[in-house]
């Protein structure tokens, strides 16, 4: 028995073309006569002539008559082609898309040919979107194929259909071609420790075969459309497995042979120039490539051997982060007039602190872009570069060749710097050339990996600086971290939980608000509730009673009582600050933010 929501309401099969939807439209008050006449007297352009009724119409704009503060856009115009068809609108979120499984449905060119494809599949129901509603002369030929499943019918927004529809069926047509090129498993040497010899294998996918660079080719354009930070490829002993990191968390996107994962390893380590024989040992590399907007994007490469073969992660450094405003990364009120302060002075040592990904870099880039003017001289060396500016002489550590952040400083002073700027910190031969550039009236920057501001002072002590060096040149230390912010088409407000109110602030006592938001989940954040992410900091500046009692040794307890009496907001309590903003929930700063 077929699902009722299936079946066509007008009775009979036939496509809808732009005079049908301007007569319905017209009908159902959506639009004036006047609107039809401009519409139906227009000539179409070249490119238009294969586009459907509905975006030929949204490229004028027209006022929805009903609504008449909103204009009638491509999805509106799906909604009213849905509502009028009694079939749900669908949005694929291409995270979510079992591709394989889909394209396993059906034909490309049967899907070409009816406008159709499969969205979703399930043991009982097999999810089919059209963007047209009324035709459905290919539906009796596919239930016969799919029984004893049945069909569900949904409409689609045209433009998701013309990208979506070529786009899954090429990666799987790549796939299958490169992995019909070598066999189901890799050879010894690309296996690792878990190598298994396999008698009579054949070659396995070659990294320059014309399907293995299609498949890298949407893998980029595919990461670049998530807003991923981070592409994963990781083989394991079954098969390969690609994830992204988008907003700080991972998404499984793929599953694919092992041996096209390390062919699609292969192949980035060419365009990256590293060494595609090694094998044995981690690499870095770098790539740079452009966004769908034409923006050019540094990829950083590194590969690492694992029990299945190398791992690879690409991490993509956003090119627009260089042009956000302090107010954009989430440094605003208190926090931004404290950090300017620090960056306002001549000479000393402004030091960034957090774990790997919690946009350290994006603050120092930031920074240093309002900073590098014509007047001042602005070089870092960082490991690797991650985004070439033209403002900074940026210099890159060479282990190879035993250049390493305190050789770089110490070449970097004879370079008349204004401002330096240190990758990081990691040992005590730079903590002492960045001193020494501070004495010697430079301006420096630089990171350190610590839980919290204060704990940053006593890291550097540990790593063998002077606690009386330490007093004379830190200015101040920036704890950061990101946090995801509530989708704002789906965030709901909800009265405070004061008990977990007081959980999140806890030991520090804080007024907790009436009213705070949820993450619920909808189509434009994939259910997740969150949409972006935003700058939690936690920021110390030393005053001349902290210098005195770091110059004294003080312990890390003592620092941080003078720092708390001195004003200093912990990062728990910045984030509940945002939490009361409605900018996030109470569980993503608990996720992320440590106890103190």
């Amino acid at each position: 028995m077929i699902n009722t929501a299936t079946k066509n309401k007008m009775g009979f099969s036939f496509q809808v073309d732009v005079r049908w939807c301007l007569e319905e439209l017209l009908k159902d008050a959506c639009v004036t006569q006047r609107d039809v006449n401009l519409v139906s007297t227009t000539a179409r352009r070249k490119d238009q002539l294969q586009w459907h009724p509905l975006q030929v119409i949204a490229e004028f704009g027209l006022t929805d008559q009903r609504h008449p503060t909103q204009k009638l856009t491509l999805p509106i115009l799906t909604t009213w082609l849905a509502e009028k068809s009694g079939f749900p609108v669908y949005r694929i979120d291409a995270l979510k898309i079992n591709v394989p499984a889909i394209t396993a449905v059906m034909s490309f060119a049967y899907a070409e040919r009816h406008r159709i494809l499969a969205v979703a599949v399930t043991q009982d129901v097999v999810t089919v979107a059209t963007d047209q509603p009324f035709y459905d002369d290919w539906f009796d030929n596919l239930l016969h194929i799919v029984q004893p499943r049945q069909i569900e019918r949904v409409m689609l927004n045209p433009e998701q259909m013309s990208r979506y529809l070529p786009e899954f069926y090429q990666v799987t047509r790549a796939i299958a071609g490169a992995n019909n090129l070598g066999s189901s498993s890799s050879d010894a040497s690309a296996k690792g420790v878990e190598a298994l010899l396999q008698l009579g294998d054949s070659q396995n996918p070659d990294a320059n075969d014309q399907h293995i660079v299609r498949i890298v080719d949407w893998l980029l354009q595919y990461a670049f459309d998530q807003r991923a930070s981070d592409i994963h490829l990781e083989p394991r002993r079954e098969g390969g497995r690609v994830r992204f990191r988008i907003d700080g968390v991972l998404h499984t996107v793929y599953d694919m042979p092992a041996p096209i994962v390390l062919a699609v390893v292969s192949r980035i380590k060419i365009l990256g120039r590293m060494n595609v024989a090694e094998k044995r040992k981690p690499q870095d590399g770098r790539l740079k490539t452009r966004t769908p907007k034409g923006l050019e994007t540094e990829l950083r490469l590194a590969t690492l051997p694992t029990a299945f073969g190398e791992k690879m992660v690409m991490r993509i450094f956003d090119p627009e982060v260089l042009v956000r405003s302090f107010e954009q990364l989430g440094l605003v009120g208190e926090d931004l007039v404290k950090w300017k302060q620090m960056a306002a002075h001549p000479n000393g040592i402004i030091l960034v602190t957090g774990p790997t990904g919690s946009g350290k870099t994006t603050t120092l880039y930031s920074t240093l872009k309002q900073l590098a003017t014509d007047e001042v001289n602005v070089c870092t060396i960082e490991d690797p570069i991650e985004m070439i500016e033209p403002s900074f002489n940026q210099m890159q550590i060479q282990g190879m060749i035993d250049l390493n952040f305190a050789d770089g400083v110490r070449a970097l002073m004879r370079q008349d710097p204004d401002i330096i700027m240190v990758g990081e910190i990691r040992d005590r031969d730079t903590a002492e050339m960045a001193i020494q550039a501070a004495l010697t009236g430079h301006l420096v920057l630089s990171t350190l990996h610590t839980n919290d501001a204060p704990s940053s002072l006593n890291r550097l002590h540990d790593l063998g600086v002077q606690p009386f060096l330490t007093a004379a040149t830190i200015l101040g230390v920036m704890a950061q971290r990101l946090v995801r912010t509530l989708c704002p088409h789906c965030k709901t407000p909800t009265a405070t939980d004061i008990e977990v109110w007081n959980q999140l602030c806890s030991p520090w006592k804080s007024t907790p608000p009436a009213q705070i938001y949820q993450a619920v989940g909808c189509e434009q954040c994939r259910g997740t509730g969150y949409q972006g992410r935003i700058g939690v900091y936690e920021i110390l500046l030393l005053s001349t009673e902290m210098k005195r009692i770091v110059g004294e040794s003080a312990t890390l307890n003592q620092v941080k009582q003078q720092a708390y009496k001195e004003g200093l907001q912990p990062l728990r309590l910045a984030g509940a600050r945002k939490v009361a903003e409605g900018i996030t929930t109470i569980e993503e700063v608990m996720r992320v933010v440590p106890l103190s």
